[in-house]
């Protein structure tokens, strides 16, 4: 003989299942912290500022490679100031100092300094730059997984920025 079917058949979740949940994540988003951690232990810096000053420093060091890139191909100049313009604001949101002077203004020690870390082509040139967008957006892709919410989105987007920025410069190439 079969069992009897229950009284009341259940097609979704309870009023009270629901409103307990509800309140168990008003109590997690209230107990976390969504700013940056800026709590020092002994006078050393924070994970979070270690990896804001380390961003700033890696856009900062890419916005040089482009300098370097447009020292040695100023034919490139129309296709890379505008992007080269974002690594600048990118190093500017991470804090870093934003005052890095444009590719003109840099031209002749860029080129001397590193003329022989610029491939001699273009389409080679334009290949490195897009491999470091692309390195950097991947470690930037990691790091947001150890740091809290707003550096996280920060550096979310601008990972996916140098994702961009990498395959807008190897469009050409295909």
């Amino acid at each position: 003989m079969p069992f009897p079917p229950p009284p009341r058949t259940l097609t979704g979740p309870r009023r009270r299942s629901l409103l307990a949940s509800a309140a168990g994540a008003a109590l997690l988003v209230g107990c976390s912290t969504d700013g940056d951690d800026t709590e020092n232990t002994a006078g050393s810096p924070s994970a979070a500022e270690r990896a804001r000053a380390r961003a700033a420093a890696d856009s900062e060091t890419l916005v040089q490679h482009y300098d370097s890139v447009l020292a040695a191909h100023p034919t490139l100049a129309e296709r890379l100031e505008p992007l080269r313009a974002e690594v600048v604001r990118h190093a500017t949101a991470f804090g870093g100092s934003g005052s890095t002077p444009s590719s003109t203004a840099t031209a002749a020690p860029s080129a001397s300094a590193s003329a022989s870390a610029v491939p001699a082509t273009a389409s080679d040139a334009l290949a490195g730059l897009a491999a470091a967008e692309r390195t950097l957006a991947d470690q930037r892709a990691k790091a947001l997984l150890d740091v809290p919410g707003e550096l996280a989105r920060l550096l979310a987007s601008v990972a996916a920025a140098g994702a961009g920025h990498a395959y807008l410069l190897t469009e050409d190439a295909k």
